[in-house]
């Protein structure tokens, strides 16, 4: 390990060391400090006691373990393993420990928010706040309901919606499945050979899973018309990214998989379209999948875009937003034209 740590130099030579690695990369300094503080928080998230039954998911870990995109993911998204979270719950449930029924998903529900709550203002606050700041990383840490963020002090200005915080969602209602264990370095590692950065070793969601989450939540999207917050576009651009890695056919040929997602999102993220019809996930998975919007919603998506453009968040990739929903049109027609012939084989076929 190199002598010198990141987190224990003088605020100039921290400066210093990032504006350096920028100029290596190509990367904006904002981001690359950002991005150390990611690596630092999941570092102490996953050597904590309760790490072991953590899951790290979403765009960050395409990011920063798949490989996969490369667009700037600012905040972590994190599954901590119900059946360990409330093992009360799911006591003599099947694999997926999914609800029997929709009543006792809400009863579920009911126990898991407000439970997970109180672990994150408690024992996730305090261990992650003091295992920064024992190593080196001035952090304040608060929590809100069922989110952390881990505010830091910038060396440079922020830009656009960067914000000097790391904001880690937690949830407790899947078991995070399937997963690996993979090392996670900071993007200046690489351009800093002789200073020490902060490293991490999760368990992460495999990209396949990954794909399905964000598929079928834009399959939501595109039914309900509804514009959505901010960087919403992101997924759009995420698929794109999962397609030219291979990752989205992969996860095309996976039926069960996506057979998984459609039971978890309609047993806990039950929504209606624009004609509030209740959306069939099934369905989705089966031959009707959306990816394309249209109308208001569309026009949303593309000004989304097109303020992630000018901050850098979307580093090198920064194809138009027709092209970008073009090409979301091809993965939505190939997966339609397969798992419609797929859903219509006989089981075991």
């Amino acid at each position: 390990m190199s002598e010198a740590q990141y987190q224990r130099l003088q605020e100039s030579e921290r400066r210093e060391a990032l504006q350096s690695a920028a100029l290596r990369c190509g990367r904006r300094t904002q981001l690359l400090e950002k991005d150390i503080w990611i690596v630092a928080t999941l570092g102490v998230l996953f050597e904590a006691p309760f790490g072991r039954h953590l899951v790290f998911k979403g765009g960050t870990s395409l990011s920063k373990v798949w490989r996969a995109i490369r667009r700037f993911s600012e905040d972590i998204d994190i599954t901590y393993d119900i059946r360990d979270f409330a093992p009360d719950l799911v006591a003599g449930g099947d694999d997926e420990a999914l609800p029997p029924t929709r009543s006792q998903e809400r009863r579920w529900t009911r126990a898991i928010r407000p439970r997970l709550a109180q672990w994150v203002q408690g024992d996730a606050r305090a261990l992650v706040e003091k295992e920064l700041n024992q190593s080196g990383f001035a952090a304040r840490v608060r929590a809100e309901a069922e989110q952390l963020y881990v505010a830091y002090d910038p060396l440079f200005t922020p830009i656009g919606p960067v914000r000097p915080e790391v904001r880690v969602d937690f949830g407790a209602r899947s078991t995070g499945e399937p997963h690996i264990v993979r090392r996670v370095v900071c993007d200046a590692a690489a351009h800093l050979p002789d200073l020490g950065c902060p490293e991490a070793r999760p368990s992460v969601m495999l990209a396949e899973r990954t794909f399905w989450e964000k598929a079928t939540s834009m399959h939501v999207y595109c039914l309900q018309g509804r514009v959505r917050g901010e960087r919403w576009s992101r997924h759009w651009h995420d698929l794109v990214r999962l397609d030219e890695a291979g990752i989205a056919a992969r996860a095309l040929e996976d039926r069960e998989l996506a057979l998984s997602v459609a039971r978890h999102k309609a047993m806990f993220f039950r929504e209606n379209d624009s004609n509030r019809q209740r959306i069939d996930y099934h369905a989705a998975v089966s031959g009707n999948l959306r990816l394309v919007p249209a109308g208001a919603a569309r026009e949303a998506l593309a000004r989304d875009y097109a303020t992630m453009l000018p901050t850098g968040m979307l580093l090198d990739d920064d194809e138009p937003f027709d092209t970008v929903m073009e090409r979301c049109a091809q993965i939505e027609e190939r997966a339609n034209a397969l798992h419609t012939d797929q859903a219509s084989r006989p089981r075991g076929a």
